[in-house]
């Protein structure tokens, strides 16, 4: 089920009520994934839900604990997730998540060592392109292909080498959860 209204509209209460009747008509709750857009939606959603159908579910069998539905932002699930198979990809399961001064500081390492000069791109400005490509699913074997100007050239290639140094620190930044998930 997918609801878009706007704010106040009761978005929360139809999707919970869902969620609920599912729960109570059979569907096992570790089997309901729910995606929302704030970790407030999140954390309200789960209160309803306990409220609803109660905190003492009986647990499967040969299950210590009883199931809950996944629901979280888009973020947090991808974070789940990854923590789960991260070793797959070349990550720790405890990978860090880098913070907009963690992207700043590597983006100024990378663009040092090209040889950039600030003048022709900042490192806010990199980070940019780079989280535009990384929206679009465009890795970053892929950047040079679709970079027009000069500035997008020179990210295109700072791109390889801005992966590389985060993933050798055992970090992801923000827009790699949706990307290394996909």
């Amino acid at each position: 089920m997918l609801v878009l209204a706007g704010a106040g509209s009761g978005k929360t209460r139809v999707v919970t009520f869902r969620i609920a009747n599912l729960i109570r008509h059979g569907t096992r709750a570790d089997r309901i994934l729910a995606v929302t857009f704030t970790n407030k939606a999140a954390k309200e959603m789960r209160e309803r839900i306990t409220k609803m159908i109660g905190p003492k579910r009986r647990p499967p069998r040969g299950a210590t604990a009883p199931p809950a539905p996944v629901i979280g932002t888009f973020h947090s699930n991808c974070v789940q997730i990854l923590r789960r198979h991260a070793r797959k990809l070349g990550y720790p399961e405890r990978f860090a998540i880098y913070d907009r001064s963690d992207q700043e500081s590597t983006a100024r390492e990378v663009l040092r060592q090209l040889r950039v000069h600030t003048g022709m791109l900042k490192p806010a400005e990199f980070l940019s392109h780079v989280s535009r490509w990384k929206n679009a699913g465009v890795r970053f074997d892929q950047a040079h292909e679709l970079a027009r100007t000069d500035a997008e050239h020179v990210a295109a290639s700072g791109y390889r080498r801005y992966q590389q140094a985060i993933k050798l620190c055992g970090a992801m930044d923000f827009d790699d959860l949706l990307l290394s998930t996909e």
